[in-house]
């Protein structure tokens, strides 16, 4: 079986059969020719994406002409993360900042009990949110001392109070074993 009916034909030819017309089954919909953009809903009129340097991680807003040590694949890591971040609640913001101070100082916060508490078996599915946690530990375990700290400079043009916290959340290891 093939995805793509018509792309086994021989490209010299013409299909010999039309594709069905657009057709609406439930909630997905089959259009015989690609979508127009009347085919989907206008943003609002005060809708305004964020720019490249709104998200970037590196000194491109703030002006120093200082090169960033971020590899491109780290600064798009980054931003995702960074975009995650501005849409996440309190709640998620402190998990995201105990894991934060865990990454920065390991084995000095979390005890062997709360380690095993991590490693049971769930019964539902993780949530975004979790999926995203799962992504930010996988990239921030590939990334540089250097690039770990562009990213924390980043978050801290973004949510100074936030990074506040990670720092006093790092001193108050001091001492631990």
């Amino acid at each position: 079986m093939s995805w793509f009916p018509y792309v086994r034909q021989d490209l010299t030819q013409q299909p010999s059969t039309v594709p069905p017309p657009f057709e609406a089954t439930g909630h997905n919909r089959i259009y015989s020719s690609p979508p127009s953009s009347a085919d989907f809903p206008n943003a609002p009129p005060d809708f305004k994406p964020p720019s490249l340097v709104d998200l970037a991680c590196t000194p491109l807003g703030s002006g120093s002409g200082r090169v960033s040590p971020v590899s491109f694949v780290t600064l798009q890591e980054q931003r995702c993360v960074l975009s995650w971040f501005l849409s996440w609640g309190a709640i998620q913001r402190q998990q995201f900042l105990e894991d934060l101070i865990n990454k920065a100082v390991p084995g000095k916060v979390c005890s062997l009990l709360e380690q095993l508490t991590t490693m049971q078996v769930k019964d539902r599915l993780p949530n975004i949110f979790e999926c995203q946690l799962r992504l930010w530990t996988q990239w921030f375990e590939s990334w540089t001392e250097e690039e770990r700290n562009a990213f924390i400079n980043c978050l801290e043009e973004r949510d100074p109070i936030f990074v506040a916290h990670f720092y006093r959340g790092v001193a108050g290891t001091a001492g631990r074993d």
